[in-house]
């Protein structure tokens, strides 16, 4: 009891007519707080509302995350300035039309044993900064074209429906961009792990990577799939089929020493000899 009176005191008090108006914007709201949803829920013009939830983040029972957006700060805090209780939501909430992808997505359906301290969000939008921090989170946005938003699935985070990459579309996001993956050896990983677990199904990899429309993915694809698991001569065929002209890098963020004639892919010192996917 007495934390949670420290607590009271260090948030600052409010009146009662406060705390009835605060507690129904809450609960009238899915994880974050806008000023047009404040508005509505109180029934009064936005510039009140806009006063309100000024006041209210700074008595420490609100934290701002950018202009007209708020989300709770959890009774238990001692402070206002709070880590994102579920980045996700944010992410939804300023970027949608969007979804969750590459690594934060990779991590989502068990592909991978790594850690990764920022998300990564698929947009339609065309931000300023791409690699905005906030309330300690960073994340990781990269515009898509509408015609690229298939493959995904929903999935509730708390109340709120939240888009992301399936498997399939993860695989063919990461061989698009490696550095969605962070970087081709991640992404060579995550691939293999799709291909050991139940998610595994090539035919549907290689129908995502044609409605792509990117030929670097067919090339990436059909050099991993060659390296990794050979035996699937249907879809290494299949990849074969769609080379594009011109040369590709495996990743574009390191040197490439070898071209593979086969997939017309520019590989980094030691990738042209591993062969086999104990390597």
């Amino acid at each position: 009891m007495g934390h949670f009176k420290n607590t009271m005191q260090e948030l600052s008090g409010l009146g009662k007519t406060e705390r009835k108006r605060l507690t129904e914007v809450i609960r009238r709201t899915k994880g974050t707080i806008s000023v047009g949803e404040a508005a509505e829920t109180l029934q009064v013009p936005s510039t009140d509302a806009a006063k309100m939830l000024a006041r209210w983040a700074s008595k420490g029972w609100l934290s701002r995350v950018r202009r007209g957006l708020y989300v709770s700060v959890p009774l238990e805090s001692l402070t206002s300035d709070v880590p994102l209780e579920d980045p996700w939501l944010i992410a939804e909430r300023l970027y949608a039309p969007c979804y969750i992808g590459g690594w934060s997505a990779s991590e989502y359906w068990g592909l991978t044993e790594q850690i990764f301290s920022s998300v990564v969000v698929m947009t339609m939008r065309k931000p300023r900064n791409r690699t905005p921090m906030i309330r300690n989170t960073k994340f990781v946005v990269r515009t898509v074209q509408e015609k690229t938003l298939f493959g995904l699935k929903q999935v509730w985070r708390g109340q709120v429906k939240v888009s992301i990459s399936d498997p399939a579309r993860t695989v063919i996001d990461m061989l698009g961009d490696p550095g969605l993956g962070g970087g081709i050896r991640p992404t060579a990983d995550v691939f293999l792990s799709y291909c050991k677990s139940e998610f595994r199904n090539l035919e549907l990899l290689v129908d995502y990577a044609r409605r792509m429309g990117n030929g670097a993915v067919f090339k990436r694809l059909g050099f991993l799939l060659e390296r990794l698991v050979p035996e699937e001569k249907a879809a290494l065929a299949a990849c074969q089929s769609e080379i594009t002209k011109g040369n590709t890098k495996l990743d574009p963020a390191l040197p490439a020493a070898r071209l593979i004639t086969k997939w017309r892919l520019w590989v980094p010192e030691g990738w042209g000899k591993e062969r086999t996917r104990g390597d």
